[in-house]
């Protein structure tokens, strides 16, 4: 039996059913839903998704950022040692934690005494923002830096926690945030895929891909992996014996085939993503490789990431190629910095000393740099930066004469620079020990919220229709935190 035959109405038996409801009170109804775009993107023809999905395209408003750089420490960092001076904890290092807040969940864990911050904090900038001795080259941008201290999540387990900061539940299965940014925006330079990742050469996140897939959305918005050196793709280039003249042959066939089956069937937004890959990596076969080759870059600029010395080079580079894809108008990337599992990662139980003096001196120079590279290139007002983990650490050691500190969700730092956020400012409180968030408190979904508000999205109205109901990113939750912005 043929196509035809199969699907004279060009519809599947369950989409005829669906469209038509219930007769002609259905054909009503149908109208009624398909005004509110309820029936998806194929119901509506203003609605349809155009024939390259990632092409760029407005949002809601006026973006203040073109483009989001994600900065993340996998393994979550200490606040109370990183940006959120707490002096309460020298005077009472060594006692435990008041009654009043003994009904933290430990995960099992020691619950030992209050222990004061490792390095000492310093004012910076003209703001005279207090940054620690971890972050010291970071410190001479704290004018550029809003500093939110009073975030919270809902998990303090690392892989649900990390896959709730990036897409917004501890579920796996959602879009992340990139995702989202790129199906709202799309990207401004087609030959490069919109949503880039870049993870720690020790390995990436124990949650792992979910945490940059495109969930329920088209694979197309799902984030792809650079690599730093070497293919920053595996297996993008082609055959060496096979022409690029015949190569695009074969792929023009392949479209052709590929759209006649699409067309035979009506809806198949899967399909048309997987005819929009082939397309992509393609013209990435040029461009990829170019985007990650520094030898174009001067002495001076390598220096100032650190790239070519220890123990800056990875994430120097990483962040190098950061600034590269921003030019080249990438919509979303995010570097990961720790893999693997416990000490590789930012996750200090062992020891914040031991664990902080390891992975800070990593990231802080080519933070700095980058910070001061979008600057003096003009893109940092039209770039969001952030930076933070998937929590916080608590502000008492991990049991008894112990220097390390356990997982926090209750409060914790992170913080945000360029893209018309205000400099110098320390957005929110937690109590005087560092605990839990008190003031002016940022959930995940507030952050992601004012994100995409920042991005030219509003979190509300942008949506993906799934299983009979619009799907977002924040699902109903969240606020702009305008206060934070110019």
């Amino acid at each position: 039996m043929n196509q035809k035959q199969r699907y004279p109405c060009g519809q599947t038996r369950r989409e005829a059913v669906w469209k038509m409801g219930c007769g002609f009170t259905g054909l009503a109804l149908a109208e009624l839903l398909a005004r509110d775009s309820f029936l998806g993107s194929d119901a509506n023809a203003e609605n349809a998704q155009p024939s390259n999905p990632i092409a760029a395209r407005k949002g809601h408003h006026k973006p203040r950022a073109k483009s989001c750089i994600f900065l993340t420490m996998n393994g979550a960092p200490s606040q109370v040692d990183t940006f959120d001076y707490k002096p309460e904890l020298e005077k009472y290092a060594g006692k435990q934690l008041p009654a009043d807040k003994t009904y933290i969940n430990s995960g099992g864990r020691k619950v030992g005494f209050l222990t004061p911050a490792w390095r000492p904090f310093r004012p910076g900038g003209e703001s005279g923002l207090l940054v620690s001795d971890y972050f010291p080259e970071v410190r001479k941008h704290a004018d550029k830096l809003c500093v939110l201290n009073s975030c919270h999540t809902d998990s303090h387990a690392h892989g649900s926690a990390l896959v709730a900061m990036n897409t917004g539940k501890t579920q796996i299965g959602r879009p992340s945030l990139g995702s989202w940014s790129v199906y709202g925006l799309g990207t401004e330079n087609e030959n490069l895929p919109g949503y880039v990742v870049m993870l720690d050469k020790r390995g990436g996140p124990i949650s792992g891909q979910p945490n940059w897939a495109s969930g329920f959305m088209p694979a197309t918005y799902s984030g792809t992996l650079f690599r730093p050196s070497g293919d920053p793709i595996l297996d993008l280039s082609g055959p060496s014996h096979i022409l690029r003249k015949a190569q695009r042959e074969q792929l023009d066939l392949l479209a052709e085939i590929n759209q006649l089956h699409l067309d035979q069937r009506g809806s198949g937004k899967e399909l048309a993503a997987r005819i929009n890959s082939y397309e992509l990596a393609y013209r990435m076969q040029a461009a990829t490789p170019e985007a990650v080759d520094l030898s174009g870059e001067t002495s001076e600029t390598l220096d100032m990431y650190g790239v070519g010395k220890q123990p800056t080079d990875e994430y120097g580079r990483n962040c190098l190629i950061a600034r590269r894809l921003v030019e080249r108008g990438v919509r979303f990337i995010q570097l990961y910095s720790g893999g693997g599992h416990l000490e590789e990662t930012w996750d200090a139980h062992a020891g914040i000393e031991s664990n902080h003096g390891q992975h800070a001196p990593e990231v802080d120079r080519p933070i700095a740099a980058l910070l001061a590279d979008l600057e003096r290139r003009s893109l940092l007002d039209e770039t969001l930066v952030i930076w933070g983990g998937e929590f916080g650490r608590m502000p008492f050691s991990e049991g008894q004469n112990a220097p390390g500190r356990n997982h926090n969700p209750y409060g914790f730092s992170m913080w945000m620079a360029g893209g018309g956020v205000k400099g110098g400012l320390n957005y929110g409180k937690t109590d005087e020990l560092g605990f839990e968030a008190v003031e002016n408190k940022v959930h995940l979904h507030d952050l992601h919220a004012t994100i995409l508000h920042i991005m030219g999205l509003d979190h509300e109205l942008l949506t993906y229709f799934h299983q009979g109901r619009d799907e977002s990113l924040t699902d109903v939750h969240g606020r702009v935190i305008h206060d934070l912005l110019v």
